[in-house]
């Protein structure tokens, strides 16, 4: 049974509301990890788990804990390309599958603008987490879910 992990740090509220009901009307194991306390209702299938402080923390225990078959919620592309050596599946919170086959270009991209903003150059920052990006989030999750998760309860 493959285990749901979010990195947590920057999980919009939103799409962790659609993870717990997801996890628990799946019964899978879903981890949030974030290196602070995020509030979680009680749950057998839901866990927190805050690590340290320091930089990088939450995104090294999520590599030290994740498996093959298990699914990343991340929008951290450096992250996703570690969970998806690793032979985990990762989708961002907008339910776009993150792949062998497009992790590094997306990461290029990513040290590219990073590049760009180190020089002066603006480049803008994510847009905001919409209505189209919950649904579109909460409908790839699902679909992730029926093909790999157990048998809704």
């Amino acid at each position: 049974m493959p285990t749901l992990w979010v990195d947590a740090d920057a999980c919009p509220r939103v799409a962790r509301d659609i993870i717990v009901r997801a996890a628990e009307r799946t019964a899978i194991q879903t981890w949030f990890v974030a290196n602070h306390q995020i509030p979680l209702p009680p749950s057998k299938w839901v866990k927190g788990l805050a690590v340290s402080h320091g930089f990088d923390a939450a995104d090294n225990e999520i590599v030290l804990r994740i498996e093959t078959g298990d699914l990343l919620i991340t929008a951290d592309l450096p992250l996703a390309l570690e969970a998806i050596d690793k032979g985990a599946m990762v989708m961002t919170n907008r339910g776009e599958a993150l792949t062998a086959n497009n992790i590094r270009a997306r990461v290029q991209m990513r040290d590219f603008m990073e590049t760009m903003r180190a020089s002066g150059e603006h480049t803008g920052g994510p847009k905001g987490y919409s209505d189209a990006d919950r649904r579109e989030f909460a409908n790839a999750l699902d679909r992730w879910l029926a093909r790999h998760g157990r048998k809704k309860i």
